[in-house]
């Protein structure tokens, strides 16, 4: 038997606006306290402390151990903390530029389902395929073939859009999160990317002192693995919210900001979406309303809000186990001649 039919979002312009949205949801779902924000924070930290003590009394007993993965939630967890007041003195700690990734991510949210405009796993038609796509199908076509692809991309996926913009907007020259002067950035905030680099290199120094003090495969042992896994993490997220044969992308003839901020999808992790904070399974929300609290955004009674049309039934709400799966999706095309709507497709 074949796989069933993708039942794919609706294109057409919503019934409703997003001031009516808005409306339906309580009030006190917006409200942000920097009280409360500042519990989370500690209390992620605590729980970092606690992993970092295990994960250092392991390492001294064996090379590596479990204690990879199980340090390995916690910078994480605080990167999901991005509303405090202190999230720029966490950031960095992950290796990850604060200040240059929430301007860039702050477009990915005003564009998000644009092709021309979208910063992040932007998808490519069928003409800038390179030459070597459609031979993809036969390294895909295996397991393990497609086990190797699917371990590139979470491992190097993070440092490689940071870097190199891998999957991020066409830029007419190199883009990456660490030139000050890069096209990604505007020139009002080119002052705090630099103060983000700053901050990188001084944590890149630390870690160049303890590795000094305590040797380099301890300094792996307790940062570096658990770094890949928390980039891995972050890739798989944002992959498979924004990556999915139901989802549409548009062109400049069709895209409008609230169909756009529709175009993702929520994933379902179970007990984990406590971990994280419940950015998983509350992403369309968080399209739509970017300032609400994570500690609100599961609140709101899908049954009275109109989005729940969205959440629920226009936008799928699958499991994370389809990331074989969509790993399969190359490139998309629009299905209707002179239409600017765009669907994923694996054919050749």
């Amino acid at each position: 038997m074949g796989a069933p039919p993708v039942l794919r979002q609706p294109t057409d312009k919503p019934p409703f606006t997003l001031a009516e949205i808005k409306k339906a949801i309580p009030p006190h779902c917006f409200e942000r306290s920097l009280i409360k924000s500042s519990y989370y924070l500690l209390h992620d930290l605590f729980i970092v402390a606690a992993l970092v003590y295990f994960a250092t009394a392991a390492a001294c007993g064996s090379a590596c151990g479990p204690s990879g993965t199980s340090a390995a939630t916690t910078p994480s967890r605080i990167t999901s903390c991005s509303t405090t007041p202190w999230a720029w003195c966490c950031t960095p700690g992950c290796s990850s530029p604060y200040f240059s990734w929430k301007y860039s991510h702050r477009r990915h949210h005003s564009n998000r389902g644009s092709l021309e405009r979208d910063e992040n796993f932007v998808p490519q038609q069928k003409a800038a395929l390179a030459w070597y796509a459609p031979y993809a199908p036969y390294i895909e076509g295996n397991a393990a073939g497609r086990l190797l692809l699917i371990a590139v991309r979470l491992i190097l996926g993070w440092p490689l859009y940071l870097t190199f913009n891998s999957h991020g907007r066409a830029y007419p020259r190199w883009a990456n999160h660490f030139d000050p002067y890069g096209p990604i950035f505007s020139d009002r905030e080119r002052a705090l990317v630099f103060v983000t680099d700053v901050s990188l290199l001084a944590v890149w120094f630390a870690l160049f002192k303890l590795a000094s003090a305590f040797g380099f495969w301890s300094v792996v042992r307790v940062y570096g693995g658990p770094l890949l896994v928390v980039n891995a993490w972050l890739v798989l997220i944002v992959y498979l919210h924004h990556t999915h044969q139901a989802l549409p992308h548009y062109d400049s003839s069709e895209w409008d900001w609230l169909r756009g901020a529709l175009a993702t999808v929520d994933r379902d992790y179970g007990v984990l979406n406590y971990f994280f904070h419940h950015i998983a399974d509350t992403h369309v929300l968080h399209h739509l309303f970017s300032a609400m609290p994570h500690y609100h955004a599961w609140r709101p009674p899908r049954r009275s809000d109109p989005s729940s049309a969205t959440t629920t039934s226009s936008t799928p709400r699958p499991s994370p186990g389809p990331l074989a799966r969509d790993q399969g999706v190359r490139y998309v095309e629009s299905m209707e001649d002179g239409k600017g709507v765009f669907w994923y497709t694996n054919k050749f």
